[in-house]
């Protein structure tokens, strides 16, 4: 399971068509209106109800078991020898038609009586919510926004005031119902147009998914959306809770290590004037006491069971009150005390940071540094990247076109004193002993994690589709290509794919190495001398063509990570004793990720990055761009980041020098 943590953030089919289809500096218009709209309050209001089309979208299909195995066996052959992968192949078939059979019956019939949402769902929570390790580095991801393209809108004050009034105004448009539904077009031309949204309003929400298919159309699921605000995971003995309090109307603000709430929300409901939230976030940034000697941030680090017994002890002590205060803000700022030098400190500031400024449990965090750099640090058991993407997509396009306050707008003239709350806690010996244990394990672990990065500006995703090649097939092949170069083998890769197109629909693994992948490495990296270019083009669109057909059969739920999954979840709470299958060697290896890819691409990012995870592995962030390729990527100890990088780089020359009919310089 390690193995499908940290990888799921980013997705093949988040929309990011809002963003994209601006004009301007990075996609985005440049002309910023001050709140100028009818109503500050909301982003927009979309003539479709935002959950059009939620209770018609079609439930989340259970592969056939005969396709399942099939694909799990055709995975593992670049993975086995001869003999391991005849023996994998007697487990497999075996299951399929022996106990596996009952299983996958069990599961369809349990699937049946469950139609409100899908097979996956349940098990995925479970396998979140039951995991004992730290959020930190094994769960949580960041995504980082760009610049504002004026970079007098990118001061620390400005830049949290302007997002904190944008992600409330998200806030409040999709409680209204009035957030565009989050659609996938593949026909823009035909599907994204006014026309369509005022025929499609009218059709009942039981058919409307239908509707929008007819024109290429696919509505996505919307349902993480809820669990964005106001939102925490709980630590619990076995299994965590997620907590959600609609009616808080607080935001809790971090610096240095001490807490803050205010309202951003007054008692009409609307949200509070943007100058009066930026005189408490000046406020709060004027407050110059040193970091308390125990910062409970710490704690939210720790081994869920030790934080379960330490948050009992909290609230025996007298906090009850403040970890409600907590629990229930909308969402958290975290103003940093650094400016950011580098895209390496970025990414370890924002992904993990010091430990003492975060509360790794809020669903999401805006992070936000001197410099104004920021970014999103967000849990993971509630949701995948669809929400959170599209939350800041929004919130960046918001912030750059309707800024609510501008740099030459002073802070209200309001009492601050007397609104901020500063959160005060009460700490006996037992939990300073635990603070300080939790900080020094933090710190331990933060420490192993290396962190380097990689552009490649030779050429992107338009020379790749010139040459008919997928550009995330060719990203896929730069790492199969560097690892087999560093390490003369190839590994078990995961690439995520959202299945955000059915009902409560999760992710699915896209499975990037493949016996097209190491033939054509082995042909790269081992005699190339031996090959014709034309052969070895020939391999690359092979590669190509196969990397297409697994990513459109997971992102239509038919790979076989999930529906294995589900049978071994199923078999366990069962209480029966583990099939032979999901104990053979071969199954463990295949779960055991060293690569573990996502990627994502819109405007309003600038980088995303997570942690191996797996201790023997990488965790590695892509983008393929217009015109280059960007990688971020994780290691511990066990890897050479550094160099698999360089071998990565070295495997895209000699990639796109073939593509360009040259030779493969050695």
């Amino acid at each position: 399971m390690a193995a499908l943590r940290a990888s799921s953030t980013f997705n093949k089919l988040s929309s990011v068509r809002r963003a994209g289809r601006q004009s301007g500096a990075g996609g985005f218009t440049l002309l910023r209106s001050l709140s100028s709209s009818p109503d500050p309050d909301y982003l927009h209001r979309s003539i479709v109800p935002t959950d059009h089309f939620q209770k018609s979208l079609p439930r989340l299909p259970i592969p056939k078991l005969q396709d399942t195995i099939q694909r799990f066996l055709t995975a593992q052959k670049p993975l086995l020898d001869d003999d391991q992968y005849r023996r994998t192949e007697q487990l497999a078939q075996d299951f399929e038609n022996g106990i596996g059979k009952q299983l996958h019956e069990e599961l369809v019939a349990q699937d049946k009586r469950n139609k409100h949402t899908s097979y996956i769902s349940g098990p995925w929570f479970d396998m979140y919510l039951s995991a004992r390790e730290s959020v930190v580095l094994n769960f949580n991801p960041f995504i980082s926004f760009n610049p504002d393209p004026n970079p007098a809108y990118n001061t620390q004050l400005i830049r949290a005031t302007n997002m904190t009034v944008s992600a409330l105004r998200f806030m409040k448009t999709f409680r209204a119902g009035l957030l565009e539904p989050e659609v996938f077009h593949l026909n823009p031309a035909k599907s994204d147009t006014a026309l369509f949204k005022n025929i499609i309003r009218f059709v009942p929400s039981s058919l409307s998914w239908y509707g929008a298919y007819m024109v290429n159309a696919y509505p996505l699921d919307m349902s993480q959306y809820y669990r964005l605000f106001n939102s925490t995971r709980i630590p619990k003995a076995v299994r965590d809770e997620l907590l959600t309090e609609d009616s808080g109307k607080h935001l809790l603000v971090m610096r240095n290590g001490h807490f803050y709430t205010f309202d951003v929300i007054d008692r009409d409901g609307r949200i509070t004037k943007a100058s009066e939230i930026q005189a408490h976030f000046k406020y709060i940034l004027s407050d110059l006491r040193p970091p308390p000697d125990f910062s409970l941030g710490y704690l939210t680090s720790e081994n869920r069971d030790t934080w379960t017994v330490l948050r009992q002890r909290l609230l025996e002590a007298g906090n009850t009150q403040v970890l409600n205060k907590i629990d229930s803000a909308v969402f958290c700022i975290c103003l940093d005390d650094i400016t950011i030098k580098d895209h390496f400190q970025l990414s370890h500031n924002m992904l993990h940071g010091n430990g003492l400024n975060r509360w790794y449990d809020k669903s999401f965090s805006i992070i936000l540094t001197k410099d104004g750099s920021a970014a999103v640090n967000f849990e993971h058991s509630w949701g995948d990247g669809v929400a959170v993407l599209r939350l800041l997509n929004e919130v960046f396009r918001d912030t750059i076109q309707r800024p609510a306050i501008s740099p030459t707008m002073l802070p209200a003239a309001v009492d601050s004193f007397q609104t901020v709350q500063k959160l005060e806690f009460k700490l006996d010996d037992v939990l300073k002993s635990g603070i300080e244990s939790a900080k020094a394990q933090f710190n331990a672990s933060v420490s192993t994690l290396s962190i380097d990065a990689l552009e490649f500006k030779k050429g992107g995703k338009e020379f790749l589709k010139k040459q008919n090649l997928s550009p995330d097939a060719v990203a896929q092949l730069s790492f199969q290509m560097g690892f087999l170069r560093q390490y003369g083998k190839t590994v078990a890769t995961y690439e995520s794919c959202s299945t955000a197109a059915f009902k409560h629909g999760r992710t699915e693994t896209i499975r990037p190495a493949t016996i097209y992948t190491k033939k054509c490495c082995e042909a790269f990296v081992k005699d190339p001398s031996t090959h014709s270019i034309s052969d070895l083009q020939t391999m690359l669109g092979e590669c190509s063509k196969y990397h297409g057909q697994l990513t459109r059969e997971a992102a239509m739920a038919q790979g076989f990570d999930r529906h294995l999954f589900a049978l071994c979840y199923l078999s366990k709470s069962k209480g029966m004793s583990l099939p032979e299958l999901f104990q053979d060697p071969s199954y463990i290896q295949i779960n055991h990720n060293i690569l573990s890819t996502s990627t994502l691409s819109s405007p309003a990012v600038h980088l995303g990055g997570f942690a191996p995870v797996v201790p023997d592995g990488f965790g590695v962030g892509y983008g393929v761009h217009d015109h280059w390729i960007g990688y971020n990527v994780s290691s511990y100890p066990a890897r050479d980041v550094k160099e698999f990088l360089k071998c990565v780089h070295k495997s895209l020359d000699d990639i796109f020098d073939v593509l360009e009919g040259r030779p493969i310089s050695s």
